[in-house]
């Protein structure tokens, strides 16, 4: 959480508001590429792309 809260702070204080959806949706593809490796999720992920 502490790396959260940096990134927060670094965010708000250089005013780069803008990098926000950007890190969100490297995020979300990280995530999904965890969940695509080896699961039972898998088959259901190459189906929304």
């Amino acid at each position: 959480m502490e790396f959260f809260k940096e990134l927060w702070t670094f965010l708000k204080v250089r005013k780069k508001f803008w990098m926000l959806p950007i890190f969100l949706i490297m995020v979300l593809f990280g995530g999904l590429i965890v969940l695509s490796k080896g699961s039972a999720v898998a088959p259901f992920i190459y189906t929304v792309f």
